[in-house]
């Protein structure tokens, strides 16, 4: 997925707080079996959007600062930032409809 960026501390400001277009944020760990089954439904409703939305991810095991910052309790867990602000969090796997659905609430 070409529209697919790996955050970490050193690009979380430029990547998602400065970002031009809303951000979908998904916190993830390589042992996260969820998180797995959550990353091709992600992919799937990124090529949908096209440009429309960025989608970053960011390994909790790697920028746990991060993830302490905007308060992540579990992985997955997905935020919607616009205009450098938190709008949305949704925590768990969720499925297609499900994320299609959040991005429109709040997107």
């Amino acid at each position: 997925m070409a529209n697919n960026v790996d955050v970490t501390n050193a690009n979380f400001e430029q990547e998602v707080l400065n970002a031009d277009t809303p951000v979908l944020l998904k916190f993830w760990a390589p042992w996260c079996g969820p998180c797995k089954v959550m990353a091709p439904v992600v992919e799937e409703v990124a090529d949908e959007r096209d440009g429309s939305l960025k989608i970053v991810s960011i390994n909790v095991d790697d920028a746990p600062e991060i993830a302490a910052e905007q308060g992540v309790r579990g992985v997955p867990t997905v935020m919607l930032f616009k205009s450098g602000a938190k709008v949305a969090s949704l925590v768990g796997a969720q499925s297609k409809s499900q994320l299609s659905q959040f991005i429109e609430q709040n997107a």
